[in-house]
């Protein structure tokens, strides 16, 4: 096991994370640059050796119920690793990224034209929303004006 000071060296050598200190000599590490709300991708990082990185948007990893795993016993490659992945999940410059910023709790399909371009369509707040991207292309009313649109548009549903 990784002492604390070996993992704040791991840690601190991650330059896009700020670090925060809080309570009971724990430290925080911070993602700005998240395009979610969560910015945390290191928590409670315990003078103890214990810690946990945010990895909800990662599907290798077994996560508690707020979205983290818990580090006590990974060594230092399993560390940099997983706060690689943490972070790139949770950058403007990931696509899985944007789209779970875009969809979030709303219903949502994905459609896609013979070129391999993807739309989606998600409802939000009783509107049939068309993404290209982070790209806003068209409201509508009804799904099925929704989905006239895209057939017209030659996209079919996933």
């Amino acid at each position: 096991m990784l002492t604390f000071e070996e993992k704040l060296q791991i840690i601190e050598a991650f330059p896009e994370l700020q670090r925060k200190d809080v309570s009971l000599g724990r430290v925080n590490f911070h993602y700005d640059d998240s395009i979610f709300d969560k910015k945390v991708v290191v928590q409670h990082l315990h003078p103890n050796g214990n810690g946990f990185v945010y990895a909800a948007n990662l599907q290798e990893y077994n996560v508690d119920e707020k979205g983290f795993v818990n580090i006590r016993d990974f060594n230092a490659d399993e560390l940099r690793r997983i706060i690689k992945e943490s972070i790139k999940s949770l950058s403007p410059n990931s696509a899985a990224a944007r789209e779970t910023a875009i969809i979030g709790e709303g219903q949502e399909e994905r459609w896609t034209n013979d070129d391999g371009d993807v739309l989606l369509l998600i409802l939000e707040d009783d509107w049939w929303n068309v993404y290209s991207g982070l790209n806003l292309e068209a409201t509508f009313g009804t799904y099925d004006d929704a989905e006239d649109y895209l057939f017209e548009e030659g996209f079919r549903l996933e």
